[in-house]
């Protein structure tokens, strides 16, 4: 079925509108008009070819909530009417033990991206959320509990909160921890979010002293300017965890030695040049770690959707129309927004 939507045509175009072609619902299909589509600094990397492998059209978009239209006859978790959503992955081969394990974003052979295709880049196109309707296996679709009147902040979880929740949680975040934050943007602000809701004590790291009260106020116990190397000093040793969710290279010593022994420091941000090498041996005196995380599976994802809904964590967000998404992504190269944008869907038909 024919879908208007919004892409670029190459790395270089602006964004314009465009029609694409949804399959019709098949027996394990669910059918959603996309209300909210939050924006992600992969939709930016993707569109603009900063990343390879971008295939052209490029619909990007992967925090997609909408109310469903129609279902398969095969479908037994949703109907039409109810509010859905969907993340960053819309198939995985199923069978592999990642799969099998609730892991679709570890899956063997590559899971399918909402948008941009499948990982090994065969197969045909995929087009994300910046368009008025998605067709998705029921598997990949995620239920929303949330109030009507949250789903704009709602869509932000379906990408940044389940990027942090899922460490948070393989790592043990909870009552008794002390979590570090590196970072309070987009994914940053979540993290402090779900950590402090999880009953840690939470230590948020910045490089921007006017960020104090903001991350105060998301929930952190304590907030360091990571530039003062004084601050930093003090928390040698103090950690069981931390998130850094910075995309920018950077030192990673700096962070490894706030871990107490066997703490660990996860890696959710992709730096377009490699991180400084970190130093052996502030990993081998103290048995710690330093590791990586990536999105969630479809499982822990629901998990993170429902905890959020029950204590009614959003993501904080500015909404736009869908014709200003190339003055967003110029506000997100300057870290110019608290903390995501999202685009209300309405505005597509206008534009």
């Amino acid at each position: 079925m024919s879908t208007r939507a919004f892409a670029v045509q190459s790395a270089e175009a602006l964004f314009g509108p465009i029609a694409i072609e949804r399959r019709a619902p098949g027996a394990s299909d669910v059918a959603i008009d996309i209300l909210y589509c939050g924006v992600c600094h992969s939709d930016l990397h993707t569109a603009r070819s900063e990343w390879p492998g971008t295939r052209y059209p490029c619909v990007p978009g992967h925090e997609i909530v909408g109310r469903v239209t129609a279902v398969g006859s095969q479908v037994t978790k949703f109907s039409v009417g109810d509010l859905a959503a969907v993340g960053c992955m819309v198939d995985s081969c199923r069978r592999c033990l990642s799969c099998d394990e609730g892991l679709e974003q570890y899956c063997e052979h590559g899971f399918t991206a909402t948008y941009n295709g499948p990982l090994d880049g065969s197969g045909e196109n995929t087009y994300g959320g910046y368009s008025e309707k998605i067709v998705v296996d029921e598997h990949f679709v995620l239920a929303i509990r949330h109030s009507d009147t949250q789903l704009a902040g709602v869509a932000p979880l379906l990408c940044a909160g389940i990027t942090t929740w899922s460490p948070l949680k393989h790592w043990g975040a909870g009552p008794g921890k002390s979590v570090g934050i590196v970072g309070v943007g987009g994914l940053g602000h979540m993290g402090v979010k779900l950590a402090h809701a999880l009953g840690a004590h939470v230590v948020a790291f910045t490089t921007s002293p006017g960020k104090r009260e903001s991350a105060l106020a998301l929930g952190a116990d304590e907030v360091v300017v990571s530039t003062d190397p004084a601050a930093m000093a003090a928390r040698a040793g103090r950690l069981d965890f931390i998130l850094d969710t910075v995309a920018a290279a950077h030192d990673l010593d700096a962070y490894v030695n706030l871990l107490k022994r066997d703490g660990a420091l996860a890696l959710v941000g992709v730096p377009a040049t490699p991180h400084p090498s970190p130093s052996a041996g502030g990993l081998i005196f103290k048995r710690r770690q330093i590791a990586g995380s990536l999105i969630g599976g479809i499982k822990e994802t629901q998990e993170m959707l429902d905890f959020c809904a029950e204590r009614g964590i959003v993501a904080d967000i500015e909404t736009i129309a869908m014709q200003e998404i190339e003055t967003a992504y110029a506000r997100m190269l300057k870290s110019d927004v608290k903390y995501r944008f999202v685009i209300d869907m309405a505005t597509l038909k206008a534009a």
